[in-house]
């Protein structure tokens, strides 16, 4: 029989079980025996952030580009719950990340002993599962129950807190295989005459969309690919909530933009007015919706989730699939087929025929500027200069960059997106740039920013300038906070309270401070050209883009209102710019 191992020993063999290879984490007092063995073995590397919050975003960020669970190691106490922003992060958004959390020692726990807190209670709102580990015998299994949780089913958030004294303590391993995990297994092969009424349902449809989120995604590479054969071979048009985006290529023939508050003028008619929404992996949320009585009011709803608590949750569907993306598709693709393929073509053309007069609007034309950047002309160039790329992945902070960047970016494949959808978190896209960074480090990583969500965990740079990741950030610099401000100019008067910063830094000198490279741009002539020299530097960049300060992101449903109440531009209201986003005046 083999020889007991300690805790932390046993805490190092089971993520390396779990084919782990790099933990982004901060040490402190209540793991320290843990960050002993992490020193003694070579197979995991560990990266030293800069605040814990950055340790779980560049866990989702290393998460969403790969497939693999993220995995975090902190300290207990300030330690935990400066973590819990980023568990709740990846809790909205479905993220995988596992989070290991040292804790004081048991026989003190409960005595407000330093650095104590209630972790499993704090973060039991925002994880799928958690556990307090009190016998140094139970925390291999634990371990291995938690990467169990956090990748099946809906994938998701899981926390182990570990005592000190259980990592001190000696027990025997129990491996991977031995673990107990069928206790949790959720289905994922979906009801057969539930898909048989969906194909029914698509065979009859004339004004059919498809409406995608992000549980295409994290199904994985072949839940897209019988996407794109189910597309492409009804000839449907399909549009994508934010998380969504690249499960369908945005070259693609059916491809209509993304939907909901500031999704496209075609994909937000669309919706409202069609006849079949065939929803796969999204869950139907208040971006999208908009005001819920009037949502699709005429449309016969499909809903594919592997979560049953997201069915009928916040909008009734007539048929309900609780089941695997990939799994359910791939039943629905070979029975489609199976039935001579049908669909009611010349109804589709004619309703392809509606989307082209709502395309016809072009509602993200923009009117130029020759003295100053616009912030959707600096997104565009960015996007035409790297789309080539054969292995680009873009990251975002929160706000009107965030929007920007999802409707002038193109995405080919999923798992080149992350973003923070679900809970909006400021701060997310540096950190999360930097897991993408770690987990493809031949790749080219750009994190779209605003200034003021960009601040937020800026400390971040120095774990780049550490680890050697050529991270590019790419700040659109209005010196607002602009999405505050654009809701305070249309819907609070133009009371502009506390929405612009009269103290930012000299992002230039600070990308020196860090010992990047730093880069500023304030004339449209000039900006393809600073955007190479970014592209070009082989390390991380600030780049210091200076925008119109007061540009509205349109299209724009208005908290409340219905998909056929959108704002667009004053430019396309007043037809001062045609369908081909000519200026007239």
């Amino acid at each position: 029989m083999a020889r007991p191992m300690t805790g932390a020993q046993i805490v190092i063999k089971a993520l390396q079980d779990q084919g782990v290879d790099t933990i982004f984490g901060y040490p402190g007092g209540a793991v320290l025996p843990i960050y002993d063995e992490i020193f003694q073995q070579s197979d995991i590397r560990h990266v030293l952030v800069r605040h814990e919050q950055g340790a779980a975003h560049a866990a989702e960020g290393y998460a969403r580009s790969t497939g693999k669970p993220g995995v975090v190691l902190v300290t207990s106490g300030p330690g935990a719950t400066n973590a819990v922003t980023g568990l709740t992060d990846a809790l909205m958004d479905s993220v995988p990340i596992v989070v290991l959390t040292g804790q004081v020692p048991t026989f003190m726990i409960g005595n407000d002993a330093f650095q104590e807190a209630d972790t499993v209670g704090i973060t039991r709102p925002c994880t799928k599962h958690n556990w307090l580990v009190k016998d140094t015998a139970e925390l291999a299994e634990t371990i291995h129950q938690a990467f169990h949780v956090a990748m099946n089913g809906r994938p998701g958030p899981v926390l182990v807190d570990i005592p000190k004294d259980v990592q001190f303590a000696t027990a025997h391993y129990k491996p991977k295989a031995e673990a107990r995990t069928k206790h949790y297994q959720p289905k994922t092969k979906g009801d057969p005459d539930a898909i048989l009424a969906a194909v029914e349902a698509l065979e009859q449809a004339e004004k059919p969309v498809f409406y995608t989120g992000g549980g295409v995604v994290n199904s994985g590479p072949e839940a897209s690919a019988l996407l794109r054969r189910l597309v492409d071979g009804t000839g449907f048009p399909i549009t994508s909530t934010l998380m969504g985006l690249g499960c369908y290529p945005a070259s693609g023939r059916s491809w209509i933009g993304m939907l909901g508050m500031h999704g496209t003028y075609e994909a937000n008619w669309a919706m409202h007015d069609c006849d079949l929404m065939l929803c796969i992996g999204a869950r139907f949320d208040d971006r999208i919706t908009g005001r819920l009585d009037a949502f699709s009011p005429r449309s016969i709803k499909v809903h594919v989730d592997i979560d049953p608590s997201s069915i009928n949750k916040n909008v009734h569907v007539d048929v309900p699939i609780v089941g695997d993306v990939a799994a359910v598709l791939g039943e629905m693709v070979a029975l489609w087929e199976e039935r001579g393929r049908r669909t009611k073509s010349e109804a589709v053309a004619a309703w392809w025929n509606q989307i082209a007069t709502w395309k016809a609007k072009n509602c993200l034309a923009y009117r130029p500027s020759p003295r100053t950047i616009k912030p959707q002309l600096a997104v565009e160039r960015l996007e035409a200069l790297t789309k080539d790329h054969p292995d680009r992945y873009i990251t975002t902070e929160v706000g009107q960059h965030q929007m920007w960047a999802a409707q002038y970016m193109g995405f080919e494949d999923p798992n080149r997106w992350m973003t923070s959808g679900g809970l909006g978190t400021m701060g997310y896209g540096l950190p999360a740039s930097i897991g993408v960074q770690v987990a493809h480090p031949d790749g080219l990583v750009i994190n779209v920013a605003g200034e003021a969500s960009w601040l937020m965990n800026m400390q971040e740079m120095g774990t780049a300038i550490q680890y050697r990741l050529p991270v590019k950030q790419f700040i659109l610099n209005n010196e607002r906070l602009g999405m505050v401000r654009q809701w305070q100019e249309l819907l609070h008067g133009e009371r502009y309270s506390s929405s612009w910063s009269e103290a930012l830094p000299d992002f230039v000198k600070l990308a020196e401070a860090f010992g990047a490279k730093g880069i500023r741009c304030d004339d449209p002539a000039d900006l393809d050209e600073a955007i190479r020299e970014m592209l070009a530097y082989p390390g991380p960049v600030i780049f210091d883009c200076v925008v119109e300060k007061h540009e509205n992101c349109f299209p724009m449903i208005p908290s409340g209102k219905a998909h056929n109440e959108m704002l667009l531009s004053e430019d396309i209201m007043t037809g001062t710019i045609d369908e081909t986003g000519a200026v007239l005046v």
